[in-house]
Parts: structure tokens; sequence; C-alpha cells
């Protein structure tokens, strides 16, 4: 199965809690962090609840 590089970008300070729940939930914690998770339906709705925060990368 493919995979994606998530790296969060900004900070979740001012953000609605359901936000900051899911970019901890994606396994972020602070700026500049990077985790690789599975492309899967899941992973990609929360990603796109927080796509102002974070940015992603498919791995090759």
């Amino acid at each position: 199965m493919a995979e994606i590089r998530i790296t969060q970008t900004k900070s979740t300070i001012g953000c609605k809690p359901n936000q900051v729940q899911t970019v901890r939930s994606l396994g972020l914690k602070r700026i500049g962090h990077v985790v690789v998770q599975e492309d899967r339906p899941e992973i990609l709705g929360m990603v796109h609840t927080v796509r102002h925060l974070v940015t992603v990368e498919e791995v090759k």
C-alpha cells in the first residue's frame, strides 16, 4: 500500500479543539515534525480536516 509523508507546518495555537486532536491523532507533535502514514481513507480524511496546518507528500 502507498504511504504519505505528513509534515506539520503551522502551530495549532488558536485552532478548534477537534483540529488539535486530529493533528495529535496523526502523530504530529510540533512544527517541523514529520510522520509517515499509510494512504488510507481515514488518514486522508484527517489530513483534509487540518490541510491548512500540514503539507503532504507521497513516499516512493
